[in-house]
């Protein structure tokens, strides 16, 4: 998974086809708990790119996005936001999923 590398890359990632953010950071257990199985995820979803967002990095970034917990997902297809899963909480594989195939 690639890692975003600035707020220029950001805007212009989110407005540019299917892209699902990962809001994750070194330090979470929860985000360590989905490392395993995220390139399964990648790999059958190819028509998103998924990015991962350091939140401690980007904290200003997640504050304007809500997002206050991780890992946390926010999806966007060419600008608009087409859904978030945002918690504290752990998530699965098949929650994970789920989620992407809610997205419209």
């Amino acid at each position: 998974m690639e890692n975003l590398q600035s707020l220029d890359q950001f805007e212009q990632l989110k407005s540019e086809g299917r892209t699902i953010f990962v809001f994750s950071a070194d330090w979470c257990k929860d985000c360590r708990f989905i490392d395993p199985f995220m390139p399964e995820v990648e790999a059958k979803y190819t028509n998103y790119r998924f990015i991962k967002v350091d939140r401690d990095e980007y904290i200003d970034l997640c504050a304007q996005l809500d997002i206050f917990g991780i890992p946390s997902f926010l999806a966007f297809n060419n600008g608009e936001e087409i859904g978030r899963f945002v918690s504290k909480d752990r998530k699965t594989q098949e929650e994970i999923e789920n989620f992407i195939n809610g997205l419209n």
